[in-house]
């Protein structure tokens, strides 16, 4: 997207989600009726009435859903907001030998994507991996009589990032950095971060600005990773703007999974279905009808039975249970679940617009900091729904 038209398109969404903010904050999950149902029954109905394997065939590609209005043209507008073209690419010179040795295949792809769309008016003379892991990313990148320096708050991860430095002869400084902490960034240095996440990439955004770097690119990711309740706008437009975000909204772009296996949707499944038995349950119990928080719970209480797991959950938050018709209870929470996932398809429609917006936010701060802004994907959404990323330079 050229730098022209992201204040235009800023706009365009924040009115968009401020309009219908009435249909994306409310969550399914902690709602058994959702205020939007009364203004739209029609739709809640047809949603209602679908399977749970429905709503899994088009999570991904909520558009399409031949659903009732408003959805079509709620759909339609989403689309258009969140319209963003493919990144100009030029071919990586070839790896060295064996460098993608210890990275997972789909990671390694995404590396190898960002770095093909990285394109700088000048080369750049000393990368800087931001919330490097083991700097894979900057080993990537690094060609001859370039410098690297890879920060990383894990001792672990440095010691292993910089074993395999050493053993590809590359000469790359792995230092130990708590990026939230005071950090030595140069006017030399060209950060790159992939997916580093919310207060992270944003710190980024700063230091990098007021230290004076002539270009910089990143991929946002976990924009919910915050230390505030509340989104704090980085740009002019976006503290200007009617639209409060918590933490909750924060997370909805990143509730698209294209990315799991079988087995991780299918305790997923589970454990959001025994959630809401549990949540029948707590609300016969107390006597109230609102939704009760429960902790985290480690995957292997998925193999405890359904009565044990909601004793055990009930006694974490002071319910004594007594007896309960507990195979009812597991079947309603398998129904809730199928309603919950077809009435988030409308969620569903908000995904790319929210990011869309925080992302041109950001892309704005960049722009009154005196760079030239250009947005685009990197890659393909199947895979990474994080697929955004943002190029900086200036003069």
């Amino acid at each position: 997207m050229p730098a022209k038209d992201v204040e235009a398109r800023f706009q365009a969404l924040d009115a968009f989600l401020i309009e219908h903010q009435g249909l994306w904050r409310p969550r399914p999950f902690t709602h058994l009726q959702l205020p939007w149902e009364t203004q739209h029954p029609e739709l809640a109905q047809w949603l209602r009435r679908r399977s749970l394997a429905d709503a899994e065939a088009c999570h991904n590609q909520p558009h399409n859903l031949p659903a009732p209005a408003p959805f079509p043209t709620l759909a339609a507008q989403a689309l258009q907001l969140s319209a963003v073209e493919k990144l100009p690419t030029q071919a990586l010179e070839p790896a060295r030998h064996r460098l993608n040795v210890d990275v997972p295949g789909r990671k390694w792809q995404q590396i190898e994507a960002f770095g093909a769309a990285l394109h700088f008016a000048q080369p750049p003379g000393h990368w800087l991996d931001w919330c490097a892991g083991k700097g894979h990313l900057g080993r990537r990148l690094l060609r001859p009589g370039q410098q690297l320096t890879c920060l990383e708050y894990d001792p672990a991860l440095i010691a292993t990032g910089k074993a395999l430095s050493d053993h590809h002869g590359l000469l790359v400084t792995h230092r130990l950095q708590d990026v939230m902490a005071d950090v030595a960034i140069s006017a030399e240095h060209t950060p790159v971060a992939l997916h580093a996440c919310g207060d992270l990439h944003v710190r980024l955004l700063q230091l990098a600005s007021a230290a004076g770097c002539k270009q910089l690119a990143l991929a946002p990711c976990c924009y919910n990773r915050i230390s505030t309740d509340r989104y704090q706008p980085l740009s002019g437009a976006g503290c200007a703007s009617a639209l409060q975000l918590s933490v909750d909204d924060l997370g909805l772009p990143l509730s698209e999974t294209v990315t799991a296996g079988h087995r991780v949707r299918q305790q997923r499944d589970t454990s959001m279905a025994r959630r809401l038995g549990f949540d029948r349950l707590q609300r016969q119990l107390r006597g109230c009808d609102e939704y009760l928080p429960t902790p985290s719970l480690p995957t292997h209480w998925l193999q405890k039975p359904f009565a044990d797991y909601c004793r055990e959950l009930a006694s974490l938050k002071g319910l004594p249970t007594g007896e309960q018709d507990w195979a009812a209870l597991e079947a309603h929470g398998w129904h809730r679940l199928a309603e919950v996932r077809n009435l988030e398809l409308v969620r569903g429609l908000f995904r790319r617009p929210l990011e869309m917006w925080l992302v041109l936010d950001r892309a704005l701060f960049l722009t009154e900091q005196g760079y030239k802004v250009e947005i685009g994907s990197f890659c393909e959404a199947t895979l990474t729904p994080r697929n955004l990323m943002v190029l900086a330079e200036r003069d």
